[in-house]
């Protein structure tokens, strides 16, 4: 069966893209589905996140070869991917070689990541793409390689207009009903806001992930929500989040076209 791959997309950062990709992939590993997290954010969040990137992962371990290099016309994607402490989930990690990967791909690349995700289709039941911000060359390949975008967001006026933005952009790229699907999600929303329930009681249909200092302290613990909160509001609305994932996949089995 090939990998159903998935992206956690958004036009800005700073609304817990990373966090709920890694949330997501922990997700999809503990449900026995080997998963590939694929950080694409020069930041390398994801990777930090999960204890493979930044001070004090000294003893982490180190990709064969560098972020960039993956994209090269000779690159391996599986060159760049390390086991996590997490069974089932494995990793390629980000980092500031990626910075320029936008203008590397614009052009004479059109289909880059796509061939590369489709080398490692076999080895994955899921594939998570932890995906930059903006809109250009590297989102477009992002668009055409992946089956669902998940698109985190803060209740706000601007980020509703942006997230149609990106939903007629993705309807113009791909006509005829042929693109990938948009999830939103609503992200830190904090409930004392009367715009934020304004805008969450507009869009009932939409996943709600609340404001918590828990999802904050993903960055302290270097671990996903269910190894040590679990439990909290955040950690039942991520486990619902994904769940929506998985329906929306279906049981159908997807694949890499490329």
């Amino acid at each position: 069966m090939a990998a159903r791959i998935i992206a956690v997309y958004s036009m800005k950062g700073g609304v817990g893209k990373s966090s709920l990709a890694v949330n997501l992939a922990a997700m999809c590993a503990g449900a026995e589905l080997r998963t590939l997290i694929w950080d694409v954010d020069a930041q390398g969040a994801a990777g930090f996140l999960l204890g493979h990137a930044g001070a004090g992962v000294a003893a982490a371990p180190k990709p064969k070869r560098g972020a960039r290099r993956i994209f090269a016309k000779d690159g391996q994607a599986a060159d760049g991917i390390v086991p996590t402490d997490i069974p089932d989930l494995d990793l390629i990690a980000a980092d500031l070689s990626l910075r320029d990967l936008e203008a590397a791909l614009d052009g004479d690349k059109p289909k880059r990541l796509r061939k590369l995700l489709a080398e490692l289709a076999a080895d994955y039941d899921r594939i998570i793409l932890d995906c930059p911000p903006g809109l250009g060359a590297l989102s477009d390949q992002i668009f055409r390689a992946a089956e669902l975008i998940v698109v985190p967001l803060v209740p706000a006026p601007l980020a509703l207009r942006t997230f149609e933005q990106v939903r007629e952009h993705v309807a113009a790229e791909h006509g005829g009903g042929k693109g990938p699907a948009l999830m939103p999600v609503f992200s830190m929303v904090d409930r004392r806001k009367a715009l934020h329930r304004e805008l969450v009681a507009e869009h009932p249909a939409w996943p709600v992930i609340p404001m918590a200092s828990v999802v904050e302290r993903m960055a302290v613990e270097q671990k996903p929500l269910a190894d040590f909160a679990g439990g909290t509001p955040a950690g039942v609305a991520v486990a619902e989040v994904w769940r929506r994932v998985e329906a929306a996949l279906g049981p159908v089995a997807g694949g890499v076209k490329v």
